[in-house]
């Protein structure tokens, strides 16, 4: 069994201040000399960009919708490993997930597989006496949910905090925390959420220690430790990348890195390490040549439409990246990896390795995807299943190729990506712990 003192940071809705309160309580815990172990529930990429910078571990996301359920405290332990306090941000509501899914996803799901207290996070604004209602609803929704605590936010005044405490004296729910009405902490957004911290690594941090400060002028850190280290024993199932023995020379795989490319999951590298690759991280707006050596590359997630200029100016790595993939070299490419491999982007010329255009577009495409793999590839032999998620503000046409990579059959059914040669590309964000084949397949590839 493992005991690790841990915390759901949960909220009645989007927009309440999960973010703020999860990362300032890392930030805080993390001053007094804690190791703060930081955790995302479900897909998203930027919180835990955040939440790194304020503990110094890397930020790590609990899907249950891609990964599994039973996959959620194993990969939590496994994240957690030798901290003194593991902090957990929820999603959207306490009880929202998977859209016809039921709880399939939720920060109450993620909440009772880690048997972790859940702190809620509610905006107070313009109620007093009703924030017992509403606290003892979301209290009592589900039993195998345990509320341990309260913490109000957009407080306005003395007087107001009065009534707030009154009010839930009668629900018997602690009040953990008081966070007065303040102008936001400098965290911008732009059309896909947050900035990435990569993008404003000084900006960020001074965001990231003034939630700090505030979670802890505001709350009692005491009784929150206290109620972290009353969550249970987890089972000693730590998730643990498959190794394999170690091979005479390790083939390099590039991934690219910096301000354009932010969205990864820590495991993913951790995999294509285990799995006999070096693992080395390029950045795209800066270096001109693929690493010495590379062997594969992939390219993630984040933001090419922001820099597309920059990268596009980048022709001697734009040459670079295209003689590779047409050399047959393993290339997997997610999302913003799609466009960059792409003929153009909003009108600037990018890899050519696709014969595809991209373009900026006003509609949001968001959710999640069962997939299943059109044909062999260098991620996954055909029929291969897995769960990802879309998230993007662009359009690619045509927005399949001869040979497509995925198969999608939710929430209707379609064909997506492209598979030629050594290049699989796709807008479907995956989670390879859920399929650790995948990073094995393509070391293999490799290899050659």
């Amino acid at each position: 069994m493992v005991s690790v003192p841990r915390l759901v940071i949960a909220a009645p809705a989007s927009g309440s201040g999960k973010t703020t309160v999860a990362t300032g309580l890392m930030a805080a815990f993390a001053g007094r000399g804690l190791a703060v172990s930081p955790h995302k529930v479900g897909p998203d990429y930027i919180d835990p960009g955040y939440h790194a910078l304020a503990t110094g571990r890397p930020g790590r996301n609990l899907d249950a919708y891609m990964c599994g359920p039973g996959l959620i405290a194993p990969l939590f332990t496994h994240g957690a490993s030798g901290c003194d306090l593991a902090v957990v941000e929820g999603v959207m509501g306490l009880y929202d997930g998977a859209s016809g899914q039921g709880e399939l996803a939720s920060t109450a799901q993620v909440s009772k597989l880690l048997r972790a207290p859940v702190v809620l996070v509610v905006d107070a604004s313009s109620q007093s006496r009703s924030v017992a209602a509403l606290v003892h609803g979301f209290a009592s929704w589900d039993p195998e949910v345990r509320i341990g605590g309260v913490i109000l936010n957009k407080v306005a005044s003395d007087r107001h905090e009065a009534l707030l405490r009154e009010a839930l004296d009668e629900s018997g729910l602690p009040v953990l925390g008081v966070l007065r009405r303040a102008p936001q902490v400098a965290t911008p957004s732009r059309h896909l959420g947050l900035v990435p911290v990569a993008e404003r690594q000084t900006d960020a941090l001074d965001a990231v220690g003034a939630m700090g400060d505030r979670v802890s002028e505001g709350c009692d850190l005491d009784a929150l430790m206290a109620l972290a280290r009353s969550a249970p024993d987890l089972p000693d199932e730590a998730w643990e990348p498959e190794r394999h023995p170690a091979p005479r020379t390790r083939p390099v795989v590039a991934v690219a890195g910096g301000a354009a490319f932010t969205f990864a999951y820590a495991e993913h590298a951790e995999l294509l390490t285990a799995a006999g690759a070096e693992v080395v991280v390029f950045d795209p707006l800066r270096d001109e040549e693929l690493p010495a050596g590379t062997a594969g590359l992939v390219v993630g997630g984040g933001f090419p439409e922001v820099y597309a200029p920059e990268l596009s100016a980048n022709e001697p790595l734009r040459r670079a990246v295209t003689e590779l993939a047409r050399s047959g070299a393993p290339v997997a490419a997610e999302c913003a990896g799609l466009l960059y491999l792409a003929r153009e982007l909003d009108g600037r010329p990018m890899c050519g390795v696709l014969d595809a255009s991209a373009r900026m577009s006003e509609r949001l495409t968001l959710g999640y995807r069962q997939a299943v793999a059109v044909s062999d590839s260098v991620l996954a032999v055909a029929g291969t299943r897995l769960r990802g998620h879309e998230f993007h503000r662009t359009v690619l046409e045509p927005g399949a190729g001869t040979t497509p990579a995925w198969g999608l059959h939710q929430p209707e059914r379609r064909v997506e990506g492209f598979v030629q040669g050594g290049v699989h590309a796709s807008y479907l964000h995956t989670h390879w712990a859920a399929a650790p084949g995948v990073a094995r397949r393509f070391v293999e590839q490799c290899r050659g």
